[in-house]
């Protein structure tokens, strides 16, 4: 059985560049109240982009929120209206300089459900060519070339966290083994 829960009413508390916090009062199934304070995010794209070497480009970038530095796979966020398939090209394009001669999708993942809408839409970018980089003003990465079996790796020993960067890795690596056989 599906549980669903009525809002009853909503409240925005914060309207910033990048999120909107708002806190909705909802009518449970068994008739109480409660309230959800939810994180109104446009949604984000994140590419991993595997070399003919077999290696896959990494970002790392710190990270406020958690006071470090972490490696990702390069994505960004989207701009309102703008096709999730355009933006990871430019990403893509803007975080490493590169372009992809195959640029596949994987699906989308929900990062956090429990307190945000944020979708974030998964590419698998192949047949490679690289050009020079065009990042953001406010924005400082180091790129990495690391191989496949290394990554795996590094996310099995919990050196690589990020949620989005181990859902694309994983589905990646399983479309190709699908794709081989």
């Amino acid at each position: 059985m599906i549980y669903n829960e009525k809002t009853v009413s909503s409240k925005e508390i914060f309207d910033g560049r990048i999120i909107r916090l708002r806190v909705d009062m909802v009518k449970m199934p068994g008739g109480n109240l409660a309230e959800r304070e939810i994180i109104e995010h446009p949604g984000g794209v994140g590419i991993v982009a595997i070399t003919d070497n077999d290696e896959i480009i990494m970002v790392k970038q710190f990270r406020k929120p958690l006071e470090k530095a972490i490696y990702e796979i390069p994505a960004g966020k989207l701009d309102k209206g703008e096709d999730h398939r355009l933006c990871g090209i430019r990403e893509l394009g803007e975080e490493t300089g590169y372009s992809a001669e195959n640029f596949i999708y994987l699906g989308h993942m929900y990062p956090s459900p429990g307190f945000a809408d944020e979708v974030t839409h998964l590419y698998l970018a192949t047949g490679l060519t690289p050009g020079e980089a065009h990042l953001d003003p406010d924005e400082y990465l180091d790129i990495e070339y690391i191989k496949t079996s290394k990554v795996v790796d590094m996310i099995m020993n919990n050196e690589i966290n990020d949620a989005k960067t181990i859902f694309g890795v994983f589905k990646s690596l399983e479309y190709m083994k699908r794709r081989e056989s």
